[in-house]
């Protein structure tokens, strides 16, 4: 957690504030929030029955948010010095778009196997992020997200706290995948724009919760539970023409 507030902290050209949601049971960030005493920091202590439920406790942060834009970050991810300058210059010459993402850089104390899969994962997924984009700010990227595997991880994306807002937050319903489901609900609302370089330093656990390559039956029970949620809220919400449109195009043209 000290490695992430600091990295956030020591970010250039820009005004910062921390809102740290503390979810352990043992109130454990309180002394690192006390060791750094810095005013831009703020504790906020989760003790509601929504302990362990990850969208649960991003909602408890956004709307305290002051600023116009929410980077939700996780405490074991780091910010690469001069992310937020660049996030910021993006938003400027994209105007109109929601959330800036960029690639994402796996790192961490786990078997080399791993971490080489974890890194051809997001390789393959920068490369795929930078074709969905030759299509506009929405509907390739909606589509990915809809059909394929996720294009970022929570912590690559920093989105205006207007359209958090607008769609609601995330979405407590869905254990796994939530942040997939968050990301591609922003998109589809205001659009998004990819920057080619390292938005987050991602430690990746072992084993990973999400991109292990030998997943046990529980995760990808979870993972096709998490999706079909996803996709039957799209299809509900955005109707099944466009659905099923978006579905041929993934197919047809997003997997060449």
């Amino acid at each position: 957690m000290e490695e992430a507030i600091g990295s956030v902290l020591d970010q250039r050209g820009v005004t910062v504030e921390i809102i740290v949601i503390d979810d352990s049971p043992e109130g454990s960030a309180l002394r690192v929030v006390e060791a750094i005493q810095d005013a831009r920091v703020t504790l906020l202590r989760n003790t509601s029955p929504t302990g362990g439920v990850p969208s649960a406790v991003r909602n408890m942060g956004w709307p305290r948010a002051k600023g116009s834009f929410v980077h939700f970050l996780d405490d074991d991810d780091i910010v690469p010095d001069g992310h937020y300058i660049a996030v910021k210059d993006a938003f400027s010459a994209h105007p109109r778009v929601g959330m800036i993402f960029g690639r994402v850089e796996p790192f961490g104390k786990c078997p080399a196997a791993q971490l080489e899969h974890e890194k051809r994962y997001f390789a393959n997924a920068a490369r795929m992020a930078r074709r969905c984009q030759r299509f506009g700010p929405k509907m390739a990227f909606a589509g990915k997200m809809l059909f394929g595997d996720a294009l970022l991880v929570c912590s690559a994306a920093v989105v205006r706290r207007e359209i958090i807002a607008r769609v609601g937050g995330y979405d407590p319903g869905i254990r796994l995948m939530e942040d997939a489901d968050f990301h591609l609900r922003a998109i589809r609302e205001c659009g998004a724009h990819f920057i080619d370089r390292v938005a987050v330093k991602y430690r990746i656990g072992s084993p990973s919760l999400m991109h292990s390559p030998n997943p046990d039956e529980l995760q990808l029970e979870m993972q096709r539970i998490g999706h079909r949620k996803m996709q039957t809220k799209y299809r509900r919400e955005r109707g099944a023409i466009e659905f099923y449109a978006l579905a041929l195009f993934s197919r047809a043209l997003l997997r060449r």
